[in-house]
Protein backbone atom coordinates (compact mmCIF):
# COMPACT_ATOMS: atom_id res chain seq x y z
CA UNK A 1 0.00 0.00 0.00
CA UNK A 2 2.60 2.36 0.84
CA UNK A 3 4.30 1.41 -2.41
CA UNK A 4 1.19 2.01 -4.36
CA UNK A 5 0.87 5.62 -3.43
CA UNK A 6 4.33 6.52 -3.34
CA UNK A 7 5.68 9.45 -5.16
CA UNK A 8 7.39 6.97 -8.20
CA UNK A 9 4.32 5.16 -8.28
CA UNK A 10 1.91 8.68 -8.53
CA UNK A 11 4.00 9.74 -11.27
CA UNK A 12 4.34 6.62 -12.93
CA UNK A 13 0.74 6.33 -13.12
CA UNK A 14 0.60 10.16 -14.52
CA UNK A 15 2.50 9.38 -17.44
CA UNK A 16 0.33 6.48 -18.24
CA UNK A 17 -2.87 8.40 -18.42
CA UNK A 18 -0.52 11.02 -20.77
CA UNK A 19 0.45 7.81 -23.01
CA UNK A 20 -3.65 6.88 -22.62
CA UNK A 21 -4.80 9.98 -24.00
CA UNK A 22 -2.01 10.51 -26.98
CA UNK A 23 -2.56 6.86 -27.92
CA UNK A 24 -6.52 7.55 -28.13
CA UNK A 25 -6.38 10.45 -29.95
CA UNK A 26 -4.08 9.18 -32.83
CA UNK A 27 -6.43 6.44 -33.09
CA UNK A 28 -9.04 9.14 -33.38
CA UNK A 29 -7.00 10.63 -36.09
CA UNK A 30 -4.74 13.37 -34.63
CA UNK A 31 -2.25 13.15 -36.92
CA UNK A 32 0.25 15.59 -35.43
CA UNK A 33 0.72 12.60 -32.60
CA UNK A 34 3.26 10.32 -34.38
CA UNK A 35 4.06 7.22 -33.59
CA UNK A 36 7.63 7.52 -32.47
CA UNK A 37 5.93 9.86 -29.97
CA UNK A 38 4.14 7.33 -28.54
CA UNK A 39 7.35 4.65 -28.89
CA UNK A 40 9.36 7.05 -26.55
CA UNK A 41 6.44 7.86 -23.85
CA UNK A 42 5.94 4.09 -23.80
CA UNK A 43 9.82 3.55 -22.63
CA UNK A 44 10.02 5.79 -20.17
CA UNK A 45 6.53 5.40 -18.20
CA UNK A 46 8.98 4.78 -15.01
CA UNK A 47 10.48 7.41 -13.35
CA UNK A 48 14.19 7.70 -12.62
CA UNK A 49 15.50 9.75 -10.24
CA UNK A 50 16.98 11.87 -12.86
CA UNK A 51 13.37 12.88 -13.88
CA UNK A 52 12.64 13.22 -10.18
CA UNK A 53 15.40 15.93 -10.44
CA UNK A 54 14.08 17.70 -13.87
CA UNK A 55 10.64 18.06 -12.37
CA UNK A 56 11.80 19.37 -8.98
CA UNK A 57 13.73 22.19 -10.52
CA UNK A 58 11.02 22.60 -12.99
CA UNK A 59 8.45 23.05 -9.70
CA UNK A 60 10.49 25.72 -8.28
CA UNK A 61 10.54 27.39 -11.39
CA UNK A 62 7.04 27.16 -12.53
CA UNK A 63 5.35 26.80 -9.13
CA UNK A 64 2.99 23.80 -10.58
CA UNK A 65 3.27 20.03 -10.31
CA UNK A 66 1.37 19.07 -13.33
CA UNK A 67 3.62 21.35 -15.51
CA UNK A 68 6.68 20.46 -14.14
CA UNK A 69 6.03 16.49 -15.34
CA UNK A 70 4.97 17.40 -18.48
CA UNK A 71 8.00 19.07 -18.96
CA UNK A 72 10.23 16.27 -17.41
CA UNK A 73 8.71 13.84 -19.61
CA UNK A 74 8.92 15.40 -22.34
CA UNK A 75 12.50 15.91 -21.84
CA UNK A 76 13.04 12.19 -21.94
CA UNK A 77 10.72 11.43 -24.53
CA UNK A 78 11.15 14.77 -26.78
CA UNK A 79 8.97 13.60 -30.39
CA UNK A 80 6.40 13.67 -27.66
CA UNK A 81 7.57 17.08 -26.05
CA UNK A 82 4.93 19.11 -27.74
CA UNK A 83 1.82 16.87 -27.75
CA UNK A 84 1.75 15.65 -24.07
CA UNK A 85 -1.46 16.78 -22.33
CA UNK A 86 -2.98 17.93 -25.34
CA UNK A 87 -6.37 18.93 -24.93
CA UNK A 88 -6.03 18.31 -20.72
CA UNK A 89 -6.38 20.26 -17.93
CA UNK A 90 -4.56 19.30 -14.42
CA UNK A 91 -7.62 16.94 -13.12
CA UNK A 92 -7.22 14.90 -16.19
CA UNK A 93 -4.08 13.79 -15.04
CA UNK A 94 -4.67 14.11 -10.83
CA UNK A 95 -8.56 12.88 -10.62
CA UNK A 96 -8.17 10.13 -13.28
CA UNK A 97 -5.25 8.96 -11.08
CA UNK A 98 -6.42 9.03 -7.82
CA UNK A 99 -9.04 7.24 -8.97
CA UNK A 100 -7.09 4.15 -10.51
CA UNK A 101 -4.78 4.61 -7.06
CA UNK A 102 -7.71 4.25 -4.97
CA UNK A 103 -9.22 1.21 -7.27
CA UNK A 104 -5.93 -0.10 -6.83
CA UNK A 105 -6.13 0.35 -3.22
CA UNK A 106 -9.59 -1.53 -2.84
CA UNK A 107 -8.18 -4.49 -4.60
CA UNK A 108 -5.42 -4.66 -2.22
CA UNK A 109 -7.43 -4.37 0.89
CA UNK A 110 -10.28 -6.84 -0.03
CA UNK A 111 -8.46 -10.31 0.03
CA UNK A 112 -6.79 -8.79 3.30
CA UNK A 113 -10.31 -8.43 4.89
CA UNK A 114 -10.86 -11.76 3.28
CA UNK A 115 -8.43 -13.36 5.24
CA UNK A 116 -9.74 -12.02 8.80
CA UNK A 117 -12.98 -12.99 8.22
CA UNK A 118 -11.54 -16.40 7.51
CA UNK A 119 -9.70 -16.41 10.44
CA UNK A 120 -12.58 -15.73 12.83
CA UNK A 121 -14.86 -18.15 10.85
CA UNK A 122 -12.17 -20.82 11.82
CA UNK A 123 -12.19 -19.79 14.96
CA UNK A 124 -15.80 -19.58 15.77
CA UNK A 125 -16.30 -22.97 14.23
CA UNK A 126 -13.72 -24.54 16.54
CA UNK A 127 -15.16 -23.04 19.40
CA UNK A 128 -18.77 -22.71 18.34
CA UNK A 129 -20.53 -24.98 21.26
CA UNK A 130 -18.36 -23.23 24.10
CA UNK A 131 -21.10 -21.62 26.71
CA UNK A 132 -20.07 -18.39 27.37
CA UNK A 133 -21.44 -15.54 29.60
CA UNK A 134 -23.30 -12.75 27.02
CA UNK A 135 -23.10 -9.13 28.32
CA UNK A 136 -26.18 -6.54 27.64
CA UNK A 137 -25.40 -2.97 28.88
CA UNK A 138 -22.10 -5.13 29.71
CA UNK A 139 -24.07 -7.13 32.66
CA UNK A 140 -24.05 -10.43 32.72
CA UNK A 141 -26.87 -11.82 29.98
CA UNK A 142 -28.30 -15.59 28.91
CA UNK A 143 -25.59 -17.23 27.96
CA UNK A 144 -24.17 -17.75 24.41
CA UNK A 145 -21.08 -19.67 22.90
CA UNK A 146 -17.46 -18.09 22.44
CA UNK A 147 -18.06 -19.31 18.88
CA UNK A 148 -21.42 -17.17 18.32
CA UNK A 149 -19.85 -14.08 19.38
CA UNK A 150 -16.65 -14.34 16.94
CA UNK A 151 -19.47 -15.36 14.28
CA UNK A 152 -20.90 -11.89 15.19
CA UNK A 153 -17.47 -10.35 14.27
CA UNK A 154 -17.21 -11.82 11.23
CA UNK A 155 -20.63 -10.94 10.57
CA UNK A 156 -19.89 -7.13 10.90
CA UNK A 157 -16.35 -7.47 8.65
CA UNK A 158 -18.87 -9.39 5.90
CA UNK A 159 -20.77 -6.35 5.80
CA UNK A 160 -17.89 -4.37 5.37
CA UNK A 161 -16.68 -6.41 2.61
CA UNK A 162 -19.95 -6.13 0.45
CA UNK A 163 -19.43 -2.31 0.94
CA UNK A 164 -15.92 -2.01 0.06
CA UNK A 165 -16.94 -4.36 -2.47
CA UNK A 166 -19.84 -2.07 -3.85
CA UNK A 167 -17.79 0.95 -3.58
CA UNK A 168 -15.30 -0.39 -5.83
CA UNK A 169 -17.34 -1.68 -8.49
CA UNK A 170 -19.26 1.60 -8.35
CA UNK A 171 -16.23 3.40 -9.17
CA UNK A 172 -16.08 5.36 -12.38
CA UNK A 173 -13.58 7.34 -14.24
CA UNK A 174 -13.23 11.03 -15.06
CA UNK A 175 -11.65 10.80 -18.46
CA UNK A 176 -11.52 13.54 -20.67
CA UNK A 177 -13.81 16.32 -19.96
CA UNK A 178 -12.01 19.60 -20.24
CA UNK A 179 -11.52 22.54 -17.73
CA UNK A 180 -15.03 22.73 -16.94
CA UNK A 181 -16.06 19.26 -17.49
CA UNK A 182 -17.80 20.42 -20.78
CA UNK A 183 -14.98 18.63 -22.98
CA UNK A 184 -15.22 22.12 -25.13
CA UNK A 185 -11.08 21.10 -25.92
CA UNK A 186 -11.49 18.04 -26.78
CA UNK A 187 -14.28 19.31 -29.28
CA UNK A 188 -11.66 21.71 -31.03
CA UNK A 189 -9.42 19.21 -31.50
CA UNK A 190 -12.02 16.92 -33.05
CA UNK A 191 -13.41 19.35 -35.46
CA UNK A 192 -16.67 19.45 -33.87
CA UNK A 193 -17.49 15.96 -34.03
CA UNK A 194 -18.93 15.05 -30.82
CA UNK A 195 -19.14 11.60 -30.90
CA UNK A 196 -14.92 11.63 -31.39
CA UNK A 197 -15.28 12.81 -27.74
CA UNK A 198 -17.49 10.38 -26.36
CA UNK A 199 -15.04 7.53 -28.21
CA UNK A 200 -12.19 9.49 -26.44
CA UNK A 201 -13.64 8.55 -23.17
CA UNK A 202 -14.42 4.81 -24.05
CA UNK A 203 -11.07 3.90 -25.34
CA UNK A 204 -9.55 5.97 -22.33
CA UNK A 205 -11.79 3.77 -19.78
CA UNK A 206 -10.88 0.70 -21.92
CA UNK A 207 -6.84 1.42 -21.48
CA UNK A 208 -7.35 2.20 -17.68
CA UNK A 209 -9.86 -0.42 -16.89
CA UNK A 210 -12.73 1.33 -16.14
CA UNK A 211 -16.51 0.56 -17.28
CA UNK A 212 -17.87 4.15 -17.66
CA UNK A 213 -16.98 7.91 -16.89
CA UNK A 214 -19.09 9.84 -14.63
CA UNK A 215 -21.83 11.18 -16.68
CA UNK A 216 -21.33 14.98 -15.33
CA UNK A 217 -17.69 16.11 -14.35
CA UNK A 218 -16.63 19.88 -13.43
CA UNK A 219 -13.24 20.48 -13.22
CA UNK A 220 -12.87 17.37 -11.33
CA UNK A 221 -15.08 14.10 -10.48
CA UNK A 222 -17.32 14.75 -7.73
CA UNK A 223 -15.88 14.79 -4.20
CA UNK A 224 -18.34 12.55 -3.64
CA UNK A 225 -17.20 10.26 -4.35
CA UNK A 226 -14.32 10.45 -2.37
CA UNK A 227 -16.65 10.52 0.75
CA UNK A 228 -18.75 7.68 -0.20
CA UNK A 229 -15.29 5.61 -0.26
CA UNK A 230 -14.22 6.90 3.40
CA UNK A 231 -17.44 6.68 4.96
CA UNK A 232 -16.74 3.08 3.43
CA UNK A 233 -13.40 2.62 4.52
CA UNK A 234 -14.58 4.01 8.15
CA UNK A 235 -17.06 1.42 8.73
CA UNK A 236 -14.65 -0.68 8.53
CA UNK A 237 -12.52 1.16 11.43
CA UNK A 238 -15.68 1.03 13.68
CA UNK A 239 -15.99 -2.81 12.94
CA UNK A 240 -12.37 -3.65 14.20
CA UNK A 241 -12.78 -0.95 17.03
CA UNK A 242 -15.71 -2.64 18.18
CA UNK A 243 -13.68 -6.22 17.77
CA UNK A 244 -11.22 -5.67 19.57
CA UNK A 245 -12.47 -3.48 22.16
CA UNK A 246 -14.42 -6.88 22.99
CA UNK A 247 -11.43 -8.93 23.13
CA UNK A 248 -9.56 -6.16 25.70
CA UNK A 249 -12.62 -6.82 27.98
CA UNK A 250 -12.11 -10.71 27.39
CA UNK A 251 -8.90 -10.04 28.26
CA UNK A 252 -9.70 -8.28 31.03
CA UNK A 253 -11.72 -11.16 32.72
CA UNK A 254 -8.67 -13.53 31.61
CA UNK A 255 -11.39 -15.45 29.10
CA UNK A 256 -9.55 -15.35 25.52
CA UNK A 257 -6.46 -13.18 25.16
CA UNK A 258 -4.75 -12.01 21.86
CA UNK A 259 -1.18 -13.62 20.70
CA UNK A 260 1.11 -13.38 23.35
CA UNK A 261 5.13 -13.32 22.74
CA UNK A 262 7.11 -15.79 24.80
CA UNK A 263 9.41 -12.56 26.31
CA UNK A 264 7.08 -10.37 25.21
CA UNK A 265 6.55 -7.47 28.27
CA UNK A 266 3.17 -5.86 29.23
CA UNK A 267 4.62 -3.31 31.61
CA UNK A 268 8.06 -1.47 32.24
CA UNK A 269 7.16 -1.43 35.65
CA UNK A 270 4.53 -4.23 36.39
CA UNK A 271 6.04 -7.31 35.30
CA UNK A 272 3.21 -9.25 35.57
CA UNK A 273 1.22 -7.47 32.97
CA UNK A 274 -0.26 -9.31 29.47
CA UNK A 275 -1.60 -6.27 27.87
CA UNK A 276 -3.86 -6.72 25.13
CA UNK A 277 -1.56 -4.12 23.27
CA UNK A 278 -2.11 -5.16 19.80
CA UNK A 279 -5.92 -4.47 20.37
CA UNK A 280 -5.14 -1.30 21.91
CA UNK A 281 -3.29 -0.16 18.76
CA UNK A 282 -5.80 -0.94 16.62
CA UNK A 283 -8.60 0.52 18.40
CA UNK A 284 -6.39 3.50 18.09
CA UNK A 285 -5.85 3.27 14.13
CA UNK A 286 -9.16 2.70 13.75
CA UNK A 287 -10.50 6.02 15.49
CA UNK A 288 -7.72 7.97 13.19
CA UNK A 289 -9.74 6.26 10.06
CA UNK A 290 -13.08 6.78 11.72
CA UNK A 291 -12.51 10.77 11.30
CA UNK A 292 -11.71 10.46 7.97
CA UNK A 293 -15.02 11.31 6.60
CA UNK A 294 -15.58 14.62 8.33
CA UNK A 295 -12.83 15.88 5.90
CA UNK A 296 -13.84 14.27 2.88
CA UNK A 297 -17.28 15.87 4.01
CA UNK A 298 -16.21 19.42 4.07
CA UNK A 299 -13.64 19.41 1.39
CA UNK A 300 -17.28 18.09 -1.14
CA UNK A 301 -18.99 20.90 0.63
CA UNK A 302 -17.02 23.60 0.18
CA UNK A 303 -16.20 22.99 -3.48
CA UNK A 304 -17.61 26.49 -5.15
CA UNK A 305 -19.01 26.56 -8.00
CA UNK A 306 -17.16 24.31 -10.45
CA UNK A 307 -14.38 23.53 -8.51
CA UNK A 308 -12.22 25.42 -5.49
CA UNK A 309 -8.29 24.62 -5.50
CA UNK A 310 -8.14 24.31 -1.37
CA UNK A 311 -9.43 20.16 -1.94
CA UNK A 312 -5.98 19.88 -3.51
CA UNK A 313 -3.59 19.89 -0.43
CA UNK A 314 -6.24 17.92 2.52
CA UNK A 315 -6.56 15.11 -0.47
CA UNK A 316 -3.27 14.35 -0.61
CA UNK A 317 -2.94 13.57 2.92
CA UNK A 318 -6.27 12.25 3.40
CA UNK A 319 -6.75 9.92 0.39
CA UNK A 320 -3.45 8.02 0.96
CA UNK A 321 -3.60 7.82 5.16
CA UNK A 322 -7.02 6.18 4.88
CA UNK A 323 -5.93 3.70 2.68
CA UNK A 324 -2.45 3.17 4.51
CA UNK A 325 -4.62 3.24 8.11
CA UNK A 326 -6.99 0.53 6.83
CA UNK A 327 -3.80 -1.60 5.24
CA UNK A 328 -2.38 -1.43 8.46
CA UNK A 329 -5.44 -2.28 10.42
CA UNK A 330 -6.08 -5.58 8.21
CA UNK A 331 -2.82 -6.24 8.62
CA UNK A 332 -2.96 -6.70 12.82
CA UNK A 333 -6.36 -7.66 12.88
CA UNK A 334 -4.89 -10.75 11.00
CA UNK A 335 -2.18 -11.31 13.29
CA UNK A 336 -4.71 -10.80 16.17
CA UNK A 337 -7.51 -13.05 15.21
CA UNK A 338 -4.87 -15.73 13.80
CA UNK A 339 -3.54 -16.29 17.10
CA UNK A 340 -6.53 -16.00 19.60
CA UNK A 341 -5.97 -17.61 22.70
CA UNK A 342 -9.34 -19.22 25.21
CA UNK A 343 -9.16 -20.38 28.39
CA UNK A 344 -12.00 -22.68 28.70
CA UNK A 345 -12.26 -22.89 32.25
CA UNK A 346 -11.61 -19.66 33.12
CA UNK A 347 -15.01 -19.11 30.83
CA UNK A 348 -16.76 -22.21 33.13
CA UNK A 349 -16.06 -20.50 36.14
CA UNK A 350 -17.27 -17.73 35.36
CA UNK A 351 -20.32 -19.10 33.56
CA UNK A 352 -20.89 -20.70 37.34
CA UNK A 353 -20.36 -17.84 38.88
CA UNK A 354 -23.69 -15.87 37.41
CA UNK A 355 -25.66 -19.36 36.13
CA UNK A 356 -28.22 -19.42 38.97
CA UNK A 357 -29.40 -16.65 37.64
CA UNK A 358 -29.22 -17.97 34.43
CA UNK A 359 -31.58 -20.27 34.81
CA UNK A 360 -34.22 -18.11 36.76
CA UNK A 361 -36.27 -17.74 32.75
CA UNK A 362 -36.23 -21.88 32.84
CA UNK A 363 -37.63 -21.99 36.09
CA UNK A 364 -40.67 -18.84 35.68
CA UNK A 365 -41.34 -21.31 32.57
CA UNK A 366 -41.47 -24.47 34.51
CA UNK A 367 -43.42 -23.43 37.69
CA UNK A 368 -46.29 -21.81 34.58
CA UNK A 369 -46.47 -24.67 33.31
CA UNK A 370 -47.49 -26.66 36.37
CA UNK A 371 -50.17 -23.58 36.73
CA UNK A 372 -48.07 -21.16 38.88
CA UNK A 373 -48.81 -16.97 38.02
CA UNK A 374 -46.62 -16.27 35.72
CA UNK A 375 -46.38 -12.76 37.76
CA UNK A 376 -45.90 -13.91 41.16
CA UNK A 377 -43.11 -16.53 39.90
CA UNK A 378 -41.07 -14.03 38.59
CA UNK A 379 -41.86 -11.69 41.81
CA UNK A 380 -40.70 -14.48 43.95
CA UNK A 381 -37.25 -14.96 41.94
CA UNK A 382 -36.69 -11.02 41.36
CA UNK A 383 -36.98 -10.81 45.39
CA UNK A 384 -34.61 -14.03 46.11
CA UNK A 385 -32.10 -12.73 43.27
CA UNK A 386 -31.46 -9.49 44.98
CA UNK A 387 -30.65 -11.17 47.79
CA UNK A 388 -28.31 -13.72 46.32
CA UNK A 389 -27.09 -10.48 44.36
CA UNK A 390 -25.91 -8.82 47.80
CA UNK A 391 -24.53 -11.69 49.29
CA UNK A 392 -22.09 -11.72 46.33
CA UNK A 393 -21.50 -8.00 46.47
CA UNK A 394 -21.08 -7.23 50.19
CA UNK A 395 -20.23 -10.46 51.79
CA UNK A 396 -18.08 -11.49 49.34
CA UNK A 397 -18.91 -15.00 49.23
CA UNK A 398 -20.34 -17.10 46.46
CA UNK A 399 -23.71 -16.84 44.54
CA UNK A 400 -26.68 -19.12 46.79
CA UNK A 401 -29.36 -18.47 44.80
CA UNK A 402 -30.40 -21.97 44.16
CA UNK A 403 -30.17 -22.75 47.89
CA UNK A 404 -32.62 -20.09 48.41
CA UNK A 405 -34.81 -20.90 46.01
CA UNK A 406 -35.08 -24.52 47.91
CA UNK A 407 -35.18 -23.24 51.06
CA UNK A 408 -38.61 -21.62 49.62
CA UNK A 409 -41.97 -22.93 49.68
CA UNK A 410 -43.08 -21.41 46.40
CA UNK A 411 -40.91 -23.08 44.55
CA UNK A 412 -41.08 -27.04 45.68
CA UNK A 413 -42.75 -28.09 42.02
CA UNK A 414 -39.10 -27.52 40.83
CA UNK A 415 -36.91 -28.41 43.49
CA UNK A 416 -36.17 -32.03 42.00
CA UNK A 417 -35.31 -30.50 38.40
CA UNK A 418 -32.89 -27.71 39.95
CA UNK A 419 -29.53 -29.59 39.81
CA UNK A 420 -30.33 -30.63 36.19
CA UNK A 421 -30.74 -27.05 35.21
CA UNK A 422 -27.68 -26.15 36.47
CA UNK A 423 -25.69 -26.81 33.02
CA UNK A 424 -24.29 -24.81 30.83
CA UNK A 425 -25.18 -26.06 27.22
CA UNK A 426 -28.72 -25.63 28.30
CA UNK A 427 -28.79 -22.13 27.89
CA UNK A 428 -26.70 -21.38 24.80
CA UNK A 429 -29.98 -21.55 22.38
CA UNK A 430 -28.98 -22.06 18.89
CA UNK A 431 -25.58 -20.60 19.24
CA UNK A 432 -23.94 -23.65 17.50
CA UNK A 433 -26.51 -24.12 14.71
CA UNK A 434 -26.08 -20.46 14.11
CA UNK A 435 -22.48 -20.37 13.56
CA UNK A 436 -22.38 -23.91 11.77
CA UNK A 437 -25.12 -22.06 9.08
CA UNK A 438 -22.80 -18.83 9.02
CA UNK A 439 -19.09 -19.97 9.21
CA UNK A 440 -19.34 -23.91 7.94
CA UNK A 441 -18.75 -25.63 4.88
CA UNK A 442 -20.84 -24.43 2.63
CA UNK A 443 -22.41 -21.41 4.85
CA UNK A 444 -22.87 -17.96 4.02
CA UNK A 445 -19.09 -17.07 4.87
CA UNK A 446 -18.17 -19.96 3.15
CA UNK A 447 -19.74 -18.40 -0.53
CA UNK A 448 -18.78 -14.33 0.45
CA UNK A 449 -14.98 -15.26 0.74
CA UNK A 450 -14.85 -17.52 -2.32
CA UNK A 451 -13.31 -15.18 -4.59
CA UNK A 452 -10.29 -14.58 -2.39
CA UNK A 453 -9.77 -18.38 -1.74
CA UNK A 454 -6.05 -18.30 -3.61
CA UNK A 455 -5.07 -15.17 -1.20
CA UNK A 456 -6.45 -17.12 1.84
CA UNK A 457 -4.46 -20.40 0.92
CA UNK A 458 -1.30 -18.68 -0.11
CA UNK A 459 -1.14 -16.71 3.40
CA UNK A 460 -2.25 -19.45 5.75
CA UNK A 461 0.30 -21.35 3.88
CA UNK A 462 2.88 -18.60 4.60
CA UNK A 463 1.89 -18.41 8.38
CA UNK A 464 2.32 -21.90 8.69
CA UNK A 465 5.96 -21.73 6.99
CA UNK A 466 6.87 -19.21 9.42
Amino acid sequence: MARLFSQRSRHATWRKLWLFLAESQRELGVETITEEALEQMRAHLELSDADFQVAKVEEKRRRHDVMAHIHAFGAVAPAAAGIIHYGATSCFITDNSELMLMRNAMDLLLPRLAKVIWNLSQFAIKWRAEPTLAYTHLQPAQLITVGKRAAQWAQDLLLDLESIESARDSLRFRGAQGTTGTQASFLEIFGGDGSKCDTLNELLCQKAGFPSCYEVSTQTYTRKVDLIISNVLAGLGASVHKICGDIRHLAAWKEVEEPFEKDQIGSSAMAYKRNPMRSERLCSLSRELMSKPMNFANTLASQWMERSLDDSAIRRMDIPEMFLLADAILLGLDNVSNGLVVYPQRIKARVHEELPFMITETIIMRLVAQGESRQEAHEQIRVLSHQASSTVKDKGEQNDLILRIKATEFFRPIWNELDGLLKPELYIGRSAEIVERFCGKGGVLDARIRPYKNFIEESTTSELMV
